[in-house]
């Protein structure tokens, strides 16, 4: 299962040290040039599991590039050539060009859910409070807590 990711997602399971949650759930991660970019500036060190893969169609990024950011214009078409079973996005403007242009996403919130419910997170409440607390994730209440109570917490 291949996942292509944007930004936010990456950083914010970096800062509270459970990246290495994604491979274990998609098995390929998959960040375009724009997004390696970004993360650089936050991050010194990446995992050796990320894989950096380029952009074919850079006039269709451009496009959405309009729309959204760079990172999030890159990492749709990637998701879209790659035929990336899911796009890892959490920004509203780039979830809905992605489900326009035909791409699946899923959201920081739903790797959280899939975690816990694969035994890879003991307590996704825990969890949604560190990415909340250490990595500034907003999550809107309601969200979070039908989330926590689809899982029993």
């Amino acid at each position: 299962m291949i996942v292509v990711s944007d930004t936010s997602p990456l950083t914010a399971l970096l800062a509270v040290g459970e990246a290495e949650v994604l491979p274990k759930l998609f098995h390929e991660v998959v960040i375009p040039e724009a997004v390696h970019v970004e993360l650089l500036r936050q991050h010194l060190r990446l995992p050796d599991w990320l894989r950096l893969a380029m952009v074919i169609d850079t006039a269709q990024a451009a496009r959405y590039s309009l729309i959204v950011d760079a990172g999030e214009a890159e990492a749709i078409e990637l998701a879209r050539e790659l035929h990336a079973d899911q796009l890892l996005i959490d920004e509203r403007k780039g979830r809905r060009l992605a489900a326009r242009e035909g791409v699946s996403v899923i959201g920081l919130l739903g790797v959280v859910l899939l975690a816990k419910r694969k035994a890879l997170s003991p307590s996704a409440r825990t969890l949604l409070q560190r990415l909340e607390n250490e990595a500034g994730m907003y999550l809107a209440e309601d969200m979070r807590d039908e989330t926590l109570q689809t899982l029993g917490e």
